[in-house]
């Protein structure tokens, strides 16, 4: 089967990141994007879920909490002090 080229840009840090996970795993890039493209052509889509990883709402406050130093949890000096609070 005849070979052909393909060209991609990608960010210069993930493309040293990728290529250490390659070489850990034994492979190279080109093989990798190869697994991808045969993998994609035989299942007839793109074989992970690509979704945004958008926080709801409760963890959006949460967050806020923590970097307004809000709302943090109390310490304790024992664990029988913890239980005590926990199920109470």
């Amino acid at each position: 089967m005849a070979q052909t080229s393909v060209n991609i840009r990608m960010d210069e840090n993930l493309k040293k990141q990728f290529d250490h996970l390659c070489n850990e795993l034994g492979l190279n890039m080109s093989t990798a994007f190869n697994i991808f493209a045969k993998t994609m052509v035989r299942q007839q889509r793109i074989p992970f879920e690509i979704a945004l990883n958008v926080p709801n709402a409760e963890t959006l406050a949460a967050i806020d909490d923590v970097e307004h130093e809000r709302n943090l949890s109390k310490t304790f000096h024992s664990v029988s002090e913890l239980m005590e609070d926990l199920n109470a």
